[in-house]
């Protein structure tokens, strides 16, 4: 073997060992709270399994901001020092996140927000359903029910809203006020939720309860953990029967909600999709490309997805017989009896 030959294989040795370094990247996954079971269940789980086919060799980090600002900015500090390249970001606060965007891109690490858009500082790239496209179909669908149910005009609803600190939940609001605004009803009072914390949803929905008693004929709740806080504020106030509630994220307590009756609409929107699609823009920005973007917000390229609203009336076809959610799952024995009236089988 000649000096030169050893010299190129030691080349190419080398070239290969780096190689194999770039493609053993380090990705983190930062998720916001623990109020809404979605993120162990579903966001997490489809982003690893995305990422185990994308890049088998990237090392994931997972960490979850149990809606503590302090403690997700902790998170990201030290995923930034385990050598994260890319993080994927659902912020506990979206103001607050605009400074680690900042801290991240001074170190050449790139962000990508997720579900709850960062309006202060652009991310590198946005992943999300439409948030105010599921606020007006929520909405909507409610006031279309009350209509078709006799509701006369004038009639009142209660708003619950989401997290303040939440761009994304501002965005459901907007979309809530845009299908009310236009409705022939009254917005009787109105609440943006802390953390979306479902007692604090439900304490809210008891005062008013006590305060606007039957004038209550609808309530439109950002997601299923602040419209479950409301169904629980009704009966434990005795009301019967209940005014029709919305949601939002389709979680097994809603599914059985709606099929018992309880909970009138949620939003069919599978986690695992979005976390697909965060896992693909993460391996393209690990690998220096541009993703495609089908609409900007916030100076942010970005792709929302569009999702579909839930009721007894599809909840079969657009949940069960779609394969999002098993059967097994929702139709336990308290709910095995009115799954069976919808064919739930």
């Amino acid at each position: 073997m000649t000096k030169t030959t050893s010299l190129s294989m030691a080349s190419a040795l080398v070239a290969a060992m780096f190689a194999t370094a770039a493609t053993a990247e380090t990705v983190a996954f930062l998720m916001p709270d623990q109020a809404s079971t979605r993120y162990e269940e579903h966001d997490w789980p489809g982003f690893e399994a995305a990422m185990a086919d994308l890049c088998a060799d990237c090392t994931l980090i997972y960490q979850n901001g149990n809606a503590d600002v302090a403690l997700q900015q902790q998170q990201f500090n030290s995923v930034i020092a385990q050598g994260a390249s890319v993080i994927v970001l659902d912020p506990v606060d979206s103001a607050a996140a605009a400074a680690m965007v900042e801290i991240a891109h001074a170190q050449g690490v790139k962000v990508i927000a997720y579900d709850r858009p960062i309006p202060d500082s652009p991310a590198d790239f946005y992943v999300s359903f439409d948030n105010e496209g599921i606020g007006y179909a929520i909405a909507q669908s409610l006031v279309e029910h009350l209509q078709a149910t006799g509701v006369p005009e004038g009639a009142g609803v209660l708003q619950i809203n989401g997290s303040p600190t939440d761009a994304a939940a501002g965005l459901i609001r907007d979309g809530i006020d845009r299908a009310l605004d236009a409705s022939p009803y009254v917005t009787l009072s109105e609440f943006d939720t802390p953390d979306w914390a479902p007692p604090k949803a439900q304490e809210w929905a008891a005062g008013q309860i006590t305060r606007f008693g039957a004038e209550i004929t609808g309530i439109v709740a950002a997601n299923d953990g602040t419209g479950g806080g409301a169904i629980a504020a009704l009966k434990a106030a005795g009301v019967d029967p209940l005014p029709p509630v919305t949601g939002n994220d389709a979680t097994i307590a809603a599914l059985q909600l709606i099929i018992a009756g309880d909970q009138y609409n949620t939003i069919s929107k599978p986690s695992e999709i979005v976390a697909a699609a965060a896992a693909e823009v993460a391996v393209q920005l690990l690998k220096g490309e541009t993703p495609e973007a089908t609409t900007t917000l916030y100076n942010t390229p970005s792709q929302l997805f569009v999702p579909a609203v839930v009721t007894q009336e599809n909840i079969k076809e657009l949940v069960f017989d779609a394969g999002i959610t098993a059967a097994s799952d929702v139709c336990t024995a308290e709910y095995a009896a009115a799954c069976a009236e919808l064919g739930i089988q």
